[in-house]
C-alpha cells in the first residue's frame, strides 16, 4: 500500500489564483504558522508571482518576506516556482544573476525549487538545474502541460527523460490551467512511473471542474505528490482542497498521514481570511466560478483573475468572454505556446489588443517581437508566416536566443542602486533591482503602489 504526499500552495497560487497574489504579509504568516503544523510534505509559499506583487503592490521586500515565513515554518519543507532563466521575471537573465538568486533563496529558507520554462525548452532550465543542485536543493522540474498537435504524451516524456538526466530530484505534471483530462493524467503518470523512480508531483487547477477525477485517476495510477489548497482557498482557479484528497485517497486504499486537530484549526484560520478579503472585494469570487470553456480557452487561473480584474478597472469587462476566445487564436498564431508565465501574460496581452483595437496586431508589445525573434527559445510549432510578416516586416527569422550571450549586470546594477538608495545596496536589493528596477527602488523610499499608466500585464505564474 502506497501512501500519497500532500503540498499545500494556499499562501502562493491560491493567493495567486484567487487574491491577485494581495494576501497581506501578517495574514501569509499566520496562515504558515498553522498550515505548519498539519504534516504536508511541502508549503509552496515563494516565487511565481510573489516577488513582483511583493514590490509592485504591498511595498515589501520579498527576501524579508521568505526569512519571516522560514520562521514560522518549523516543521515543514518550503518550496517555491522558479521560471528557469527568466527567474520570477518575464524575460531571460544572465547566469551571475540566477546563480545569485537561487543561492540567497536557498541560504533564505527554500527547500525546494520547482523550476520550468513557458516552451519546455530545456536549454531554459538547465543552469537553474545546476545552479539548485549545487546549493544543495531539491530540484523539482515542472512539464509545463498544455494540448496542442505536438504535445503529445510521447512529447511530455522525451522531455522527463531530459529532466532525468540533467539531474532532477523529483518532477512535476505542471497542468497550470487545469485542463487535463482524467484519462490522460492516469496514461502519464504510468509513463512517467515507467521511465524513472524519482517522485511524481500532479498539479493541476480546478478551473475546468476536472480535478477531482484527475487527482483520483492519478493516485490509481501511482502518482507520489499532490498539490493542494486549504478548503476555504481552494476551487475555481485555484487547486483542490486538502480536505477532498484526504478523504478520496483513504476511499482508495492510499493513506495520508496529516494532523486532523491541526487541520481543523487551520482551516478555522482560512476561513476567517477568506471572509475578510470577500468582504474587502479582493476574493474574486467569480473566479470560484467552473468554467468548462477553459478546455478550450486554456487560461492559467491566476491569469484569468488577474484579467477579469484588469479588464474591470478599466471598464471593459463586457469584453471578456471576446478576448478569452481570441486567446487560443494568437497562441495557434505564436506556434501553440504553453500558456504559462510569460508567455501567458504576452498571449493574453497580445489578444486584448487585438479586441480593444479592433484590429488583429495592429498594437504589439515589444515582448511579442522579441518572441518571435527566437528571444525566448525554440517554438514548439512553426509561427504563422503572415502574422511573423506583418509584425516583423521582411525581418529574416531569428535563431534561437543563446543565453551564453547575456552578460553579467550586478556590478552595473549595484551602482545604479546604491547612486538612487544614497548608500550601498545590499546583494538582496541588487537583484531585486534587476529583476524590477522601478518597483525594488520604490519599495525602499516609499513602500507604495505606483501609479503609472495602467498595463495589461496578467501576473501569473502558474
Amino acid at each position: 500500500m502506497t501512501k500519497v504526499l500532500l503540498n499545500d500552495l494556499t499562501v502562493r497560487d491560491g493567493n495567486q489564483s484567487l487574491l491577485a497574489t494581495r494576501m497581506e504579509k501578517e495574514d501569509v504568516i499566520k496562515l504558515v504558522t498553522a498550515l505548519d503544523k498539519v504534516g504536508y510534505n511541502a508549503l509552496e509559499v515563494w516565487g511565481g508571482a510573489t516577488f513582483d506583487t511583493a514590490l509592485r503592490f504591498l511595498g515589501e521586500s520579498p527576501w524579508e518576506i521568505l526569512r519571516e515565513i522560514r520562521k514560522a515554518a518549523k516543521n515543514t519543507k518550503l518550496s517555491m516556482l522558479l521560471r528557469g532563466q527568466n527567474l520570477v521575471g518575464y524575460r531571460h537573465y544572465d547566469n551571475d544573476t540566477l546563480e545569485r538568486f537561487i543561492r540567497l533563496a536557498i541560504s533564505n529558507g527554500i527547500d525546494i525549487i520547482r523550476v520550468f520554462d513557458a516552451l519546455n525548452d530545456m536549454n531554459n532550465i538547465e543552469n537553474s538545474v545546476k545552479f539548485i543542485k549545487k546549493y544543495g536543493g531539491h530540484c523539482q522540474c515542472a512539464i509545463s502541460y498544455t494540448t496542442s498537435p505536438v504535445h503529445t504524451e510521447e512529447y511530455f516524456v522525451k522531455l522527463a527523460r531530459k529532466m532525468v538526466d540533467m539531474g532532477a530530484d523529483s518532477i512535476c505534471i505542471k497542468d497550470m490551467a487545469g485542463i487535463i483530462l482524467p484519462d490522460a493524467a492516469y496514461s502519464l503518470v504510468k509513463a512517467l512511473k515507467a521511465i524513472t523512480d524519482i517522485p511524481i508531483n500532479m498539479h493541476s487547477h480546478t478551473t475546468a471542474g476536472l480535478t477531482n477525477l484527475v487527482m483520483l485517476r492519478a493516485m490509481e495510477a501511482g502518482v507520489d505528490i499532490i498539490d493542494t489548497a486549504i478548503s476555504p482557498f481552494s476551487g475555481g482557479t485555484s487547486h483542490i482542497a486538502t480536505e477532498t484528497i484526504i478523504e478520496t485517497a483513504q476511499d482508495i486504499d492510499k493513506p495520508v498521514q496529516y494532523d486532523e486537530d491541526e487541520l481543523d484549526k487551520a482551516y478555522d484560520l482560512a476561513d476567517s481570511l477568506a471572509q475578510k478579503y470577500i468582504d474587502s472585494g479582493q476574493y474574486e469570487t467569480r473566479a470560484l466560478m467552473v468554467n468548462p470553456k477553459i478546455l478550450h480557452y486554456e487560461v492559467p487561473g491566476g491569469m484569468l483573475s488577474n484579467l477579469m480584474s484588469q479588464l474591470q478597472d478599466q471598464k471593459m469587462f463586457d469584453k471578456l468572454t471576446e478576448v478569452l476566445r481570441e486567446i487560443p487564436r494568437v497562441r495557434k498564431d505564436m506556434g501553440y505556446p504553453p500558456l504559462v508565465t510569460p508567455l501567458s501574460q504576452m498571449v493574453g496581452t497580445q489578444a486584448v489588443l487585438n479586441v480593444i483595437s479592433g484590429e488583429r496586431y495592429k498594437m504589439v508589445p515589444n515582448e511579442i517581437k522579441v518572441y518571435l525573434r527566437g528571444g525566448y527559445g525554440r517554438f514548439p510549432s512553426p509561427v504563422d508566416p503572415q502574422v511573423r510578416e506583418k509584425i516583423l516586416g521582411d525581418e529574416l527569422e531569428g535563431k534561437p536566443h543563446s543565453i551564453s550571450d547575456l552578460k553579467p549586470v550586478f556590478d552595473e546594477a549595484k551602482k545604479e542602486m546604491s547612486d538612487k538608495l544614497g548608500r550601498e545596496a545590499s546583494e538582496e536589493e541588487v537583484i531585486s533591482y534587476i529583476l524590477f528596477p522601478q518597483f525594488a527602488v520604490l519599495e525602499n523610499e516609499t513602500g507604495n503602489e505606483s501609479e503609472g499608466p495602467v498595463e495589461f500585464t496578467m501576473y501569473i505564474e502558474r
